[in-house]
């Protein structure tokens, strides 16, 4: 296809209602203008859209019904109502969400504070098995001895008496 023979794309035939008006921005309008001034096939398409608007002025103007102006003021009533009630079914539903946002947020809270609870406050199993290590890594040894007795007996013996000097 020729240079003579390009057409509009969609988006330039979308535009030349407003570039025929003038309302196009100057880019756009000026893109528009270098192809028509290439392009037959683009003028063709041009001059026919002017034609169906010269044919559209022809045509006859409907007439309003009479009582189009108080149904266009009920309708905008009956809308303006609505989006009252619209407004506060959106508050409303905001409100509901920060209700569920602040419980969620007070059960994190509570349950931070019961894990530092059960941190700092209860006591740790495993620090008393730390503290009595040595206990059990003779717990054989001791079960061996049986009682206190025998160890009182072991005090007691001179045998077992370290020399004083």
């Amino acid at each position: 296809m020729g240079p003579d023979q390009q057409r509009l794309t969609p988006l330039e035939r979308a535009n030349l209602a407003a570039y025929i008006d003038g309302e196009l921005p100057e880019v756009e309008s000026q893109a528009i203008a270098t192809k028509l001034a290439h392009s037959a096939t683009a003028r063709r398409e041009v001059e026919l859209l002017e034609k169906t608007w010269v044919l559209l002025d022809h045509l006859p103007r409907p007439k309003a019904p009479e009582d189009f102006t108080a149904r266009t003021l009920t309708e905008v009533r009956r809308l303006a109502t609505e989006g009252i009630q619209f407004q506060s079914t959106v508050s409303s539903g905001l409100r509901r969400a920060a209700r569920a946002v602040l419980y969620t947020l007070v059960s994190f809270l509570t349950f931070g504070l019961g894990f530092l609870i059960m941190k700092w406050v209860w006591p740790d199993p495993t620090a008393r098995l730390v503290r009595e290590l040595p206990i059990a890594e003779h717990l054989d040894e001791f079960r061996d001895v049986g009682s206190m007795d025998f160890l009182q007996e072991i005090v007691n013996d001179p045998a077992f008496q370290a020399e004083t000097d």
